[in-house]
């Protein structure tokens, strides 16, 4: 049996689902200020056995705390320690207001250049210490070829200041691009604390509700890692929450096959989108970005939007607003502003017969709206207008989506779609709004929208069924005689006659390996990049650099069965 948990913001969902169907759920309020209660509270919400707890042979966790932190600016300061090296210039890759460029650096093939310094690193460590920061990324630019710079950093940062958290770029990624590493492992230092915690409370809700199963946290490529390995990259976590939603819907409609889709996600706080082409999510091709800036984090392509059933409906001058702001719940279920919910309710009561809570509170809410805002007609027309402002947001932000995702080669996690273009022809509505907003945005769309079984909870049934997922990134450099794993902290001697196809077999062996560290021996891995290029060095010698990614093949433990 598997259960799945999304800590959305505004409800915590659970499921249970055993053979390939949902047997038990549930959905309640989230505490923003804590989390792992709201988790303790939907377990004991499940209606089942505390027998069928104790039987849950994996469990699976999505949520929105990293992402939220970055919204709302509540992220914990970074001391950033940068390492330099031919080419751009550090600072320009840099994030935060604690940074310091570290004397000396590598090339691109990872020889030393200049002579490290780690003295001012450590002066640095000190004085961030001194001013409450908890947290340090320490990232070289060329670390992936060789960490031995990065990890002097490193040992000399932890000597002067052992309080600080630490962070290792090479660790987190095998790609070059370094303003990519220095963003991830800034992000990765910046929810560290928060993250743990998180972690540490789940776990204890977890074996106080009976369950002692492996346990997961869901990335945002729609994968799953081992509690323990989120300790350690916390930043793969950070869109866990749209992640479940993709997950979820591919569990529930294996009608995806037929047409490219849209998902949109609507909650108390935001609307989540994406896009499905010949039934597999899209991916976003430059990496999950956050705070503005990209990552090295593999992600599926989403948007959110600050629009959900909880968005506060303001404005003036006749002018009705939705969003992005949200205060509290819905006054249909005991809030106390008029939330887009309470329109929905006054437009659905009207039209369709169709609520959710009080309806009578949501009319005398909107009532108010329409004095507030001066609006010259009844709630009813207040509320329409409201809803309407909802669908032109939305519409507008899935034409920019698939615009982005069109200018480019599209990328699944089944395949690269070259010379495709997206054109859904379908959305798929899920969130506790969907019943109440799927005719709105057919109109809105000019598409036809479907709800799926369990819409409420699809981002916890995704989570419960999603796989985990790994990867690696393999660099070989057969004139320095070297084959390295950055993330897996392996460097061993190769002959000059090393090929692409040696790396792939070693890369994989690697992978299965550090798989079956985790109990997970038996999943398939396969190669997603492989390059070789043909370089001379000073003397004019030939060579070969070379570089593999590999992956366990990810998707869903059992696909389309609930």
């Amino acid at each position: 049996m598997y259960l799945g948990i999304d800590a959305g913001g505004t409800h915590t969902d659970a499921v249970l689902v055993e053979q390939g169907h949902v047997v038990a759920q549930a959905k309640v309020p989230t505490q923003h200020d804590n989390l792992p209660a709201s988790v303790a509270a939907v377990l004991a919400a499940l209606p089942c056995e505390p027998a069928a707890l104790a039987a849950v042979s994996r469990v699976t966790v999505g949520t929105t705390l990293a992402v939220n932190a970055v919204v709302q600016g509540k992220l914990d300061p970074v001391g950033l320690v940068l390492s330099a090296g031919p080419g751009l210039a550090p600072e320009r890759a840099a994030l935060g207001q604690h940074v310091y460029v570290a004397g000396g650096g590598l090339d691109h093939r990872g020889q030393e250049v200049t002579r490290l310094d780690v003295q001012g690193a450590c002066a640095a460590a000190r004085a961030w210490v001194q001013q409450g920061v908890q947290a340090c990324a320490v990232v070289g630019k060329f670390s992936p070829r060789n960490p031995e710079h990065e990890q002097q950093l490193a040992k000399a940062v932890h000597r002067a200041a052992p309080g600080l958290s630490l962070t290792q770029g090479h660790s987190l990624s095998g790609a070059l691009n370094f303003p990519r590493r220095v963003a991830t492992a800034y992000y990765n230092a910046a929810f560290t604390h928060l993250h743990t915690q998180f972690i540490d409370a789940l776990e204890q809700a977890l074996a106080a509700a009976g369950i002692h199963a492996p346990a997961y946290l869901l990335k945002a490529d729609g994968g799953a890692l081992p509690f323990a390995l989120s300790r350690r990259e916390p930043v793969q976590s950070a869109l866990s929450g749209p992640a479940a939603s993709v997950m979820g819907l591919l569990a529930l409609c294996p009608e995806l096959a037929q047409q490219d889709s849209l998902l949109l996600d609507i909650g108390g706080t935001t609307t989540d989108i994406a896009l499905f082409t010949a039934g597999s999510p899209v991916l976003e091709r430059d990496g999950m970005r956050l705070g503005g800036r990209a990552t090295l984090v593999r992600s599926l392509a989403t948007v959110s939007l600050g629009i959900g059933g909880d968005s506060l409906l303001h404005g003036a001058g006749g002018q009705v607003l939705v969003g992005p702001e949200r205060r509290g719940r819905a006054v249909a279920f005991g809030g106390h502003e008029a939330t887009l919910l309470d329109a929905l309710n006054v437009v659905g009561l009207a039209e369709q017969g169709l609520t959710a809570g009080d309806a009578e509170a949501s009319r005398h809410a909107l009532d108010a709206v329409a004095q507030r805002t001066g609006w010259a007609e009844d709630a009813l027309g207040c509320a329409k207008a409201a809803r309407q402002a909802a669908v032109q947001a939305i519409a507008a932000a899935v034409h920019e989506l698939v615009q982005h995702i069109n200018a480019a080669p599209v990328y699944t996690l089944a395949a690269l779609m070259e010379g495709a273009a997206l054109r859904p022809a379908a959305v798929w509505l899920v969130g506790a709004p969907a019943a109440l907003l799927r005719q709105p945005l057919a109109q809105g769309l000019g598409l036809p929208v479907h709800v799926p079984p369990h819409a409420a909870c699809a981002n916890a049934v995704g989570a419960a069924l999603t796989q985990p997922t790994a990867s690696l990134t393999l660099l070989a450099d057969t004139g320095a005689g070297f084959m390295r794993v950055p993330t897996a902290d392996i460097t061993r001697p190769i002959s000059r006659s090393y090929s692409v196809q040696q790396a792939e077999a070693d890369a994989k062996a690697v992978l299965k390996a550090s798989l079956a560290t985790q109990g997970l021996p038996e999943l398939p891995v396969e190669i997603v990049a492989s390059d070789m290029f043909a370089t001379l060095n000073d003397q004019g010698y030939g060579s070969k650099d070379i570089r593999v990614q590999a992956q366990l093949v990810p998707g869903l433990v059992c696909p389309h069965c609930v």
